[in-house]
Formats: C-alpha cells, sequence, structure tokens
C-alpha cells in the first residue's frame, strides 16, 4: 500500500476528505518523529510502538576493495508490533 492509497482508505474509513486525511497523516508522521528525535517512544495500544535503539561502533568491509572500514555507533528507529497487530496478520 502506498501513502497516496492509505490517504484513500483513511478518508473513507473517516468519512473525511482527502485532504483532510492527508493532513490527519502528515501529522501523524511529524508527531512520531519529533518524539523519536527527542528519544522517546510511542505507544500504540494494540498496534505496536515506535522507539530508538542504538547501534555499537561496528567493523565493516568494502565489498568493492575488501578494505576493512570503520562503522560508527548510530540511533535508528525501531517498530515493535503489539499484540492486536501480530493477531490480525
Amino acid at each position: 500500500m502506498t501513502k497516496q492509497e492509505l490517504v484513500t482508505k483513511i478518508a473513507e474509513e473517516a468519512n473525511l476528505s482527502k485532504r483532510a486525511a492527508e493532513d490527519a497523516l502528515a501529522a501523524f508522521i511529524k508527531a512520531v518523529k519529533e518524539s523519536l528525535a527527542k528519544g522517546e517512544s510511542v505507544s500504540l495500544v494494540g498496534f505496536g510502538t515506535f522507539s530508538v535503539s542504538e547501534r555499537a561502533a561496528r567493523k565493516g568491509r568494502n565489498p568493492q576493495t575488501g578494505a576493512e572500514i570503520e562503522i560508527p555507533a548510530r540511533k535508528v528507529p525501531v517498530f515493535r508490533a503489539g499484540k492486536g497487530l501480530k493477531e490480525a496478520v
């Protein structure tokens, strides 16, 4: 499902215009991004939790040259599906 298909589905289910559904989806995405940037998690009971995880620094290899490179530590977004979502799938 693409973003436009999701907007259409939201508009149909919530009896909204496509513009209002698109604005609502954009607001949701923005709120999740801002929370994750602050290091907070976002929990939607029955759906799942968005959170931030830290990856440690590690060594890797350049596949073209075989040279060893250092991959720096970084923070990455993580989504864990909730019980309701797992059961639906």
